[in-house]
């Protein structure tokens, strides 16, 4: 049966460069496709056959959590989150900032799945994934002054980009948080 195995998985190699939004999409999609996750490297992602749209994906950033604040079992680059929903099978990958992102699999049973429910919490996780584009955005801007750089200059602009994302989610939570205040 492991060569049955081996002949249904499938090896893709991705760069999301920070953008959790966009891995969590397209592993949705994979699942869509009947592919479900079952380990991740830097870029590598391996998937076995499954039913399509069997399991849903939802992608975390970690990185600013304390070792207190999670428990949280290492063996390798694999963690195991004892504190995990029911049935959410989890593998690690890191981003440019060398930070953890969680990747959270449940079965799909239709209900949406967030991580995140309310304003004050969604708020804070995007500030976390703003704040360390910002602090680059700010590093690479001073190196292009003072080093009259244009390639730090070219970083500085890239960095702008996912911060930017981030700061509208900001916006946009604050904006639906007073709504709901009405």
């Amino acid at each position: 049966s492991s060569d049955l195995r081996c002949s249904m998985s499938k090896k893709c190699y991705r760069f999301f460069g920070g953008l959790l939004n966009t891995q969590e999409k397209w592993l949705n999609k994979m699942s869509e496709k009947g592919y479900r996750l079952v380990r991740t490297g830097k870029l590598l992602y391996e998937f076995e056959k499954c039913k399509p749209d069997e399991v849903t994906y939802c992608v975390e950033f970690i990185g600013e959590k304390s070792k207190e604040s999670s428990i949280d079992y290492s063996v390798g680059k694999v963690r195991w989150r004892p504190w995990a929903e029911r049935g959410g099978r989890i593998a690690t990958n890191t981003t440019t900032f060398n930070r953890e992102i969680l990747i959270v699999e449940k079965v799909n049973d239709g209900k949406p799945f967030e991580l995140h429910t309310s304003y004050d919490d969604k708020e804070k996780y995007y500030r976390n994934l703003r704040n360390p584009w910002l602090f680059l955005l700010l590093m690479f801007a001073l190196f292009a002054v003072t080093k009259q750089s244009i390639i730090f200059g070219i970083f500085a602009l890239v960095s702008v980009i996912p911060g930017s994302i981030y700061q509208i989610q900001i916006m946009k939570i604050r904006k639906e948080a007073k709504t709901q205040e009405w």
